[in-house]
């Protein structure tokens, strides 16, 4: 084989920082090639450079055996190379052809009009070719998360890509979507193609890759071949010692009724309806969990939950009470706890330190507070506990929230509510940007809270998370809970058909069953 990229003792600082630290990678032609580490890690910052977004400090960038010098992402396109980018740069009112084409339509009478039919000839030639179902005329807004990043895909091929390069490009995409994804990089390969993807995920790194690099704090920490590899054996090169991959939970005990969600109905922001009559309950001892594709009404329905927004309809019961009109800060005296979604905006003050975010909900509250005044030795030995049991690096309560790695101001955040002595907590994607070190040390304490009798709600984008700890999960499509089923009976399959909008028929035989008996 020959070589499609080389990356040759790469490295690219910024202000305090050495993202990439003297890396070399080398792609083969016509391979799959996964770069795997955590959030941090220096992943996107090193297929940037390549991508001709960052200049490195020192380096080569090898290209087809020909030294390359990228200004910009135009002259890694001319060289051959293309980025899809997680976040997909579509514009919804306009059709699958005109996106592919934006910027290089082809032309008619003498360059003064857009040949539209050509181009739709032209998207239809290429989604043919390379095996893909895209229909050319087709509005984006009108398609599926999995269609738009064949979209993304297929404008990277009219540009003449060779080397791709999909950054965390499963992260939206539902079980079926992701088997569909492999599937087209396999058609991609075939036909000469070289595929660069980014990921954290040990499954998929393994599943579709043919080998795997992996990085760690900025530095090439090993190159594998992904079929001659374990996962315990990328984990260790991933954080550097051995860690625990399986979780470990106690049988499932659950006591009374903690929360009750009746009827619920949440518009957004634009007054549009994100939550539509949803219910469901959680229970003393149990993580009841809620999977689906972000962006289906998760987010909303945690915020009129947690007291953040007011809902349209319905009623919230917290310990048999009615809280749907309960301040955020009477939540929290209930000692209802909340890892929300975005550390930054729900989370944390970034221009406060350590020891003042760790009062955050707390301020007003014994034993942090008395007779409306602060006491700032309870509440600097607080955070430093916070710090030393979660291991917040660096470990200095005057340090300012922004100072922090996103990895670390988690780790602050959701030790700060563990803290709270919660009688439920309500728990957002509470390992997003952390270490696996530290996402196996926070699936124990949540299950640890479980087995305390607190209640548990979880949500979480990362289907093997929520289906691992949940003792029972809900599935949300559309603002909908499709199903509550039982993680250990029901197949990852199953779930990514509800996470579509589809009932498998398992489940909908069992649904009629469960109902017919309710009638009678």
């Amino acid at each position: 084989m020959t070589t499609a990229v080389h990356l040759d003792g790469i490295t690219k600082r910024f202000p305090g920082v050495v993202a990439n630290d003297d890396v070399d990678l080398a792609v083969e032609r016509g391979t799959v090639h996964a770069l795997l580490g955590e959030n941090g890690a220096g992943k996107t910052t090193l297929m940037n450079v390549l991508y001709g977004l960052y200049r490195p400090n020192e380096g080569r960038v090898v290209v087809d055996g020909e030294e390359r010098r990228f200004d910009s992402p135009r002259d890694a396109i001319d060289a051959g190379v293309g980025m899809i980018h997680q976040h997909f740069m579509l514009v919804d009112p306009m059709t699958v052809a005109e996106n592919i084409t934006l910027g290089h339509e082809p032309r008619k009478w003498g360059g003064l009009a857009v040949d539209r039919e050509a181009a739709h000839e032209d998207v239809l030639e290429l989604s043919e070719r390379y095996g893909f179902d895209v229909e050319p005329d087709v509005r984006i807004e009108d398609v599926s998360v999995g269609v738009q990043q064949r979209v993304e895909i297929l404008k990277t091929l009219y540009r003449g890509a060779d080397v791709l390069i999909l950054d965390e490009p499963t992260a939206v995409l539902t079980p079926q979507e992701v088997g569909d994804l492999f599937t087209v990089f396999d058609e991609l390969t075939a036909q000469g193609k070289t595929i660069i993807f980014i990921t954290h995920k040990l499954g998929e790194a393994m599943h579709a890759a043919d080998d795997v690099t992996v990085l760690r704090d900025g530095k090439n920490v090993g190159t594998v071949d992904a079929d001659g590899t374990t996962r315990e054996e990328l984990a260790e090169l991933m954080v550097g010692r051995e860690v625990l991959l399986e979780v470990e939970k106690a049988p499932f005990d659950p006591g009374e009724e903690a929360l009750a969600v009746d009827s619920l109905s949440v518009t957004d922001e634009r007054d549009v309806t994100a939550v539509s009559d949803v219910s469901f309950s959680v229970r003393e001892g149990e993580v009841f969990g809620i999977a689906g594709v972000d962006g289906n009404g998760q987010s909303e329905l945690v915020e009129a939950i947690t007291g953040l927004r007011a809902p349209e309809s319905g009623r919230v019961r917290f310990d048999g009470a009615d809280i749907t009109d309960h301040s955020r800060r009477e939540r929290i005296d209930d000692r209802m706890a909340y890892i929300p979604e975005d550390r930054h905006e729900r989370g944390l003050v970034m221009d406060f330190d350590l020891v003042s975010n760790g009062l955050l909900g707390s301020q007003h509250s014994e034993p942090f507070a008395s007779g409306g005044r602060i006491n700032w030795a309870r509440a600097r030995d607080h955070a430093e506990s916070v710090i030393e049991e979660y291991d917040v690096r660096p470990p200095n309560a005057d340090a300012e929230a922004r100072s922090l790695s996103g990895g670390n101001q988690q780790k602050f955040i959701v030790g700060r509510e563990f803290a709270r002595d919660p009688r439920l907590v309500v728990a957002t994607h509470p390992t997003r940007g952390v270490d696996i070190g530290s996402t196996e040390f926070i699936h124990e304490r949540l299950l640890g809270l479980r087995d305390e009798g607190v209640g548990v709600l979880l949500v979480s984008s990362k289907l093997e998370e929520v289906q691992a700890l949940s003792d029972r999960l809900g599935v949300m499509f559309e603002g909908e809970i499709m199903d509550v089923v039982d993680p250990e009976q029901t197949t990852e399959e199953e779930l990514g058909l509800l996470m579509a909008g589809e009932r498998p028929e398992r489940l909908k035989r069992e649904a009629d069953a469960q109902a017919d008996g309710g009638s009678r």
